[in-house]
């Protein structure tokens, strides 16, 4: 079934009563080539309208940016008003049409809105297939490491934000004791962080091996292009095979083949050292010397 949860697993399904009435009343955005309608639930927020439907925009062209294109021709967001908090859950699906439901509390500022990472996230969900629930993680972990990359590629983010972030955050993704690899190990860390680190690995990788001419990006444009998106159901093989075929090499089936059914630990402070990225407390610097200092300024400069 071709729907896609996102966020720990926090919400059921959207109600399906009452589709073409709310599309009637949806506000319809044109962003990346593709419409974008927007419906917002139990109204009004205090922040207003326009504002939300700027952040809306804003993340769609963030994932247009990185995808070269909207990744569906047309998708559906609900923004659900929630009496608490700031932004809450969200949960993308593609079961009649790439959709995404999403919490938002009524008072949300406007920074909250600028700083969001959640609605990007489950937009990145609309570029890819879904996949079997074995192969999650390439699914959640694609959205985590893509994320920040499509926000800076729009300005959102700072090149320094969106290494340090990695460097603090990344280590979740190692396995721990009694790991079996990404396939068996359906854990929060290994689900959302380890396949956000295969992501990384593969990205560097093929870099290194088409001298920096081609990344991650390459493949899965090329996969979206081929039909992959989230109204489908694809084996990860196929993704894969596309994607190794749009950077010409190999580097996806290797590193699958390494890290699906057994756990490879990363020298995490070596990639970091490699890369030229430091971090010291809220701190970041490069270093441009370092041997893969135009690999890391390629994938986020």
């Amino acid at each position: 079934m071709n729907r896609r949860l996102a966020l720990g697993w926090l919400l059921a399904a959207p109600a399906q009563r009452g589709i073409s009435q709310a599309e009637d009343a949806a506000e319809h955005l044109e962003v990346g080539g593709s419409i974008v309608d927007v419906l917002m639930e139990s109204g009004p927020f205090d922040v207003g309208q326009a504002a939300l439907l700027d952040w809306v925009k804003t993340c769609a062209r963030a994932v247009s940016a990185y995808f070269g294109r909207f990744p569906v021709a047309h998708a559906r967001v609900r923004i659900v008003l929630s009496p608490h908090g700031s932004i809450a859950g969200a949960s993308s699906f593609g079961d009649g049409g790439a959709h995404c439901r999403i919490v938002v509390g009524k008072q949300v500022t406007e920074d909250d809105l600028s700083s969001d990472w959640k609605l990007t996230h489950e937009m990145v969900h609309f570029g890819l297939p879904s996949v079997e629930d074995r192969h999650r993680w390439i699914e959640e972990g694609s959205a985590t490491y893509i994320e920040p990359l499509a926000r800076a590629m729009i300005g959102e983010l700072t090149a320094e934000k969106v290494w340090g972030d990695m460097v603090r955050d990344m280590p979740q993704g190692l396995p721990l004791a009694g790991d079996r690899g990404l396939n068996l190990t359906h854990t929060w860390g290994r689900t959302y962080w380890g396949g956000a680190l295969f992501c990384l690995l593969a990205d560097v990788e093929i870099r290194k091996r088409t001298g920096n001419r081609r990344g991650l990006q390459h493949a899965l444009q090329a996969v979206n292009r081929a039909g992959g998106t989230i109204e489908v159901d694809w084996p990860l093989e196929r993704v894969i095979e596309i994607g190794d075929k749009a950077t010409g090499g190999a580097a996806l089936s290797d590193l699958y083949q390494q890290m699906a059914m057994k756990p490879v630990m990363v020298d995490l402070s070596d990639l970091w050292k490699q890369l030229g990225v430091h971090r010291s407390g809220n701190t970041v610097a490069f270093d441009n010397r370092a041997p893969l200092a135009a690999i890391r300024a390629s994938i986020a400069g």
